[in-house]
């Protein structure tokens, strides 16, 4: 269509759509927790999603931490590696060390 501009969805974008829906959890709620006017927090989230605009990496932080995530789930490209990420980041700090460790011996 002309003068309509297409956005292709981000990394970020798809990682933050793709957790919040996991969560059933809507845009309006995700905004408002991360500190957002209720107003205008389904805009602004929809936005980050459908990669109109990136969020500010604190920005990206309050919403890593609202859906319960480690920022760099955000931000990780391999979907593999990203899943590896919300595991550990679910693991308590004890049990993640032990199978870091573990897990670095038998690749080293």
């Amino acid at each position: 269509m002309a003068g309509q501009e297409l956005h292709s969805t981000s990394i970020v974008g798809r990682r933050i759509r793709e957790r919040r829906e996991v969560l059933g959890l809507a845009q309006e709620k995700v905004g408002v927790a991360i500190g957002i006017d209720e107003s205008s927090s389904r805009a602004r989230i929809s936005r980050y999603e459908l990669g109109v605009h990136e969020p500010p990496v604190p920005t990206a932080r309050l919403i890593a931490k609202a859906l319960g995530v480690p920022l760099t789930y955000l931000y990780c490209e391999d979907d593999k590696v990203a899943e590896l990420l919300l595991a550990l980041h679910k693991m308590s700090s004890g049990t993640r060390g032990r199978v870091l460790s573990d897990f670095l011996a038998q690749v080293s």
